[in-house]
């Protein structure tokens, strides 16, 4: 059975409704053709059977260019910091009276027995960094910081 981390803020409605890029190209007979390039962070590891996709407009690119580079921060204090930021995520999209079901639309299996990489823990901090940055959110009281 596979776990699965879905982080989608896909459309939101009046948030930014355009999860990808289009560019224009001519073909060799000068007709338009349409290519969509999708701005998704995609990370899967078979052997410990998870998969987590982030679709987020700008993500990928802040993540390249903004965030602190791999290896800047412990596994340690990834790990820490994702366990209290998916509690508190988990806690808004349990209540979608009090915050906005179109932010917070699905829970995440995130467990702190499981060793999920760095990868994976670099990922979803920075992912969560970028959300209260471009949303102005303040989760867990941790003012977000690059």
């Amino acid at each position: 059975m596979k776990t699965l981390f879905y982080i989608f803020l896909i459309c939101l409605c009046g948030i930014g409704c355009n999860a990808s890029k289009t560019n224009i190209k001519k073909s060799s007979d000068n007709k338009e053709i349409n290519i969509i390039e999708s701005d998704t962070v995609r990370i899967e590891n078979d052997s410990l059977e998870y998969e987590i996709i982030i679709i987020e407009p700008g993500f990928n690119s802040w993540l390249t260019s903004t965030a602190k580079p791999e290896g800047y921060y412990s596994q340690q204090y990834l790990e820490s910091k994702n366990y209290i930021l998916v509690t508190e995520w988990n806690n808004r999209v349990s209540n979608p009276h009090r915050y906005d079901p179109n932010l917070y639309e699905l829970s995440i299996d995130y467990r702190p027995n499981v060793d999920y990489g760095y990868e994976v823990n670099y990922k979803m901090y920075n992912y969560f960094i970028y959300f209260q940055l471009k949303y102005k959110q303040k989760l867990s009281g941790f003012v977000p910081r690059i």
